[in-house]
């Protein structure tokens, strides 16, 4: 009974297990100006997001607006360098759920 119970998990594991595959393949051109290009410009508006996000907090705080200026000047940036995959042009800004991401 052990052994029936246990090869009949083995081949549910099986089927359960095997989900079609959507993972994103790069093409080889997309790579070298992505990693070359693409991501030292999003590292450069991580940078420039940041510092016009210091300069906008005296005007964000009061409205209660911080944490939509975050997502766009600093979130966003940092999604589109740092999680989007190599070479994924079509790759939709705000998939990328953190705290600071819009409820709405």
């Amino acid at each position: 009974m052990k052994k029936t119970l246990i090869g009949l998990l083995m081949v549910l594991a099986l089927f359960i297990s095997v989900v079609p595959a959507t993972a994103f393949e790069p093409k080889e051109q997309d790579i070298a100006p992505d990693v070359l290009l693409v991501r030292p410009i999003g590292m450069a508006a991580v940078a420039v997001g940041s510092a016009i996000f210091v300069v906008s907090l005296p005007f964000s705080l009061p409205t209660g607006t911080a944490h939509k200026v975050a997502q766009r000047l600093i979130l966003d940036p940092v999604e589109f360098t740092f999680v989007r995959p190599v070479g994924d042009f079509d790759y939709k800004l705000g998939t990328w759920k953190t705290a600071w991401s819009d409820t709405e």
